[in-house]
């Protein structure tokens, strides 16, 4: 099969379109012959040799890149129930440390980390779903914020920004999104009852200014740091998707969240996408051997859904 690589960390010019054997499942895996595979900002992380640097991987002669994956069940592996040859699926591959993303024609992943595809949505759409989804429901569950309460969500026109102002809407949650200022009507149609423009100069005085007293927690999806800390009230919650977290500074409860594979909740999102109450939205799609081109496109900036991979 023909799948894309990194033997060296450099620019999109390292990702190599290679053929290797077709992997096989062993107990507890299933085999998904790829549909689609989501292009994510971690990909490039990859890719550039950050994450080795980092300490988050191990140096590695070959690394497969891909997270998301929209496919079919090829084969199932001994001891997997519930999935079978033909069933359509989507799938988190959520380990950094092995030689086959799903950047591939063919992917083999544990059976706990799929689930069902969303009904009646095309492969393309549902493979933005797994690792951006994930990582907002991931987030929000961290936050353990009662409905009612209110949020700050960063980054809010983003993949991961927008399924969380959508999912914690659903949760009852009251939402002030910052995004750019031309996604303002967007963000309110996800769900937020608040807006701040990105950009703005003191973005914790215009938080505050429209909740007093700041808000109970924060959803930092563009990375702000003890920008967005300062909008959460005393003793509040702040969860970010990076790494690098600010101090809990004034009793402020700070966490990170890290992503892991989850059927059972990723079977949720796609219930919810599938009758329409989660936006799955796609910047557009390359062919596999055109990887290096989506990266390209990645680095650009400006997208509004994800780049999709198409074997």
């Amino acid at each position: 099969m023909r799948a894309v690589v990194v033997r060296s960390h450099a620019g999109p010019e390292a990702l190599e379109l290679v053929e290797v054997p077709v992997p096989e499942a062993g107990p507890g895996q299933v085999r998904v012959r790829v549909s689609a595979a989501g292009v994510n900002p971690v990909d490039a992380v990859t890719r550039s040799g950050a994450l080795v640097a980092a300490g988050l991987m191990a140096p590695r002669e070959v690394t497969g890149l891909g997270w998301d994956v929209a496919g079919t069940v090829d084969r199932v592996g001994p001891g997997v129930s519930g999935f079978g040859p033909g069933d359509p699926v989507i799938g988190l591959r959520d380990r950094l440390d092995v030689p086959l993303g799903t950047y591939a024609e063919y992917v083999v992943l544990d059976a706990s980390a799929l689930a069902p595809a969303p009904a009646g949505v095309p492969a393309v759409e549902a493979a933005t779903l797994p690792l951006n989804g994930l990582t907002a429901a991931q987030a929000l569950d961290l936050l353990g914020l009662p409905a009612g309460a209110s949020l700050l969500v960063t980054g809010a026109a983003g993949a991961v920004g927008g399924f969380a102002v959508e999912l914690a809407a659903l949760r009852g949650l009251r939402v002030v999104a910052l995004a750019g200022a031309a996604d303002e009507a967007l963000v309110r149609g996800l769900g937020a009852e608040w807006f701040v423009p990105r950009g703005t100069a003191d973005p914790a005085a215009a938080v505050r200014a429209l909740v007093p007293g700041g808000v109970d927690g924060a959803l930092d999806a563009a990375l702000l740091g003890v920008v967005a800390l300062g909008a959460v009230r005393n003793r509040g919650s702040f969860v970010t998707v990076s790494g690098s977290a600010p101090q809990g500074l004034r009793g402020i409860r700070v966490a990170t969240v890290w992503i892991a594979a989850d059927g059972p909740a990723l079977a949720e999102l796609s219930a919810l996408a599938a009758a329409g109450r989660l936006t799955l939205r796609v910047a557009a799609t390359h062919p596999l051997a055109r990887a290096a081109d989506a990266h390209r496109r990645l680095a650009g900036g400006g997208l509004r859904g994800r780049l999709v991979l198409v074997p």
